[in-house]
């Protein structure tokens, strides 16, 4: 296939019918009666939603709402209002309780005093990459921000040692999620639905036993851009649709451009897929109107991300759209 400096249009009606078969494949291959999905407000659970409804009926999905106490409520919100317009039952459990109980607040809290030693608590916080790759060239070094009550700033840059004890923490957030997701499947024998797109997929952009503890990924070959495709096709809300994709685990809102990508979606996805593809650098250049060193700094960061997160890539079964 020719590079033309895009993701390849997706077939929408194409796609559905194939996930369908999927989701009703694994679904018999694995003796289960339903599916059980994590509903986080944003658009790839809300797709993931929808295209199950479309495989096995409304009536066979359950949906969990795992707010904790640093969720945005917009979150809650979006992802109740998509489980009413689709007509499927969500339990909503609040998991701030049990975070408590592994002490990831106050482990994630007493890494931060190490950096900030007047920190409280009281102030909320974010980790941040340097900004949009295309524009500067930098190692990822992640910089914690804090921000009080009166909008005042502060931020340092984070060593290895503490981006870890910060993250380990962090991660308990979507551990815990995976245990109740589990939880409810075992009880009622179903599958866990997993929600990773293939721009999150490939690059590594999941927890391990957390948001990447499923059974099935039915959207892990689509590109992000795709999903904003099939999402519209399928009428997800248009709030979920526009909505800025966020990990919504700060108590500080991050965008998913902030805090991994370094570059907006549309961007990514075409320097993903021509690096996918090995389409030369001088190709991509010349294609997309960006500098060999822009295309090349690109191509290293995706390289040393697919390196690094290659452990995270032993997942379940998934449809083959694109290929």
């Amino acid at each position: 296939m020719k590079f033309t400096g895009s993701v390849p249009q997706l077939d929408c009606s194409d796609a559905v019918i194939k996930i369908s078969i999927f989701i009703k494949e694994q679904l018999l291959s694995q003796k289960k009666d339903g599916i059980v999905i994590g509903l986080s407000g944003g658009v790839d659970s809300a797709l993931c939603l929808n295209l199950c409804v479309e495989a096995i009926g409304k009536e066979r999905i359950l949906g969990l709402i795992l707010p904790e106490r640093e969720s945005s409520p917009q979150s809650k919100e979006y992802a109740v209002n998509e489980s009413r317009q689709m007509g499927v039952h969500a339990e909503i459990i609040d998991i701030t309780e049990p975070l408590l109980s592994l002490g990831t607040y106050q482990q994630r809290d007493s890494a931060i005093k190490e950096i900030f030693p007047r920190y409280d608590g009281t102030q909320k916080s974010k980790m941040v990459l340097p900004g949009n790759i295309l524009e500067k060239d930098a190692y990822n070094f992640y910089t914690l921000i804090l921000e009080d009550s009166e909008g005042k700033v502060r931020s340092a840059r984070l060593s290895n040692p503490q981006f870890r004890k910060i993250t380990s923490a962090n991660n308990l957030k979507q551990r815990t999620r995976m245990l109740y997701l589990y939880r409810y499947a075992e009880m009622n024998n179903y599958l866990v639905c997993g929600t990773t797109n293939r721009s999150e997929f490939v690059q590594g952009f999941f927890v391990k036993y957390g948001d990447g503890g499923v059974d099935i990924e039915p959207i892990a070959d689509l590109y992000k851009t795709q999903v904003y495709q099939l999402a519209g096709h399928m009428g997800v809300s248009p709030k979920i649709i526009e909505r800025v994709p966020t990990p919504d685990t700060f108590s500080l809102g991050v965008t998913d451009e902030e805090f991994y990508f370094r570059m907006p979606y549309d961007k990514l996805d075409v320097f993903l897929y021509a690096w996918e593809k090995h389409i030369p650098v001088e190709a991509v250049s010349e294609i997309c109107g960006y500098s060999i060193d822009q295309v090349s700094r690109i191509f290293r960061d995706l390289n040393a991300k697919y390196r690094v997160t290659q452990h995270l890539r032993i997942l379940p079964p998934s449809p083959m759209i694109n290929n």
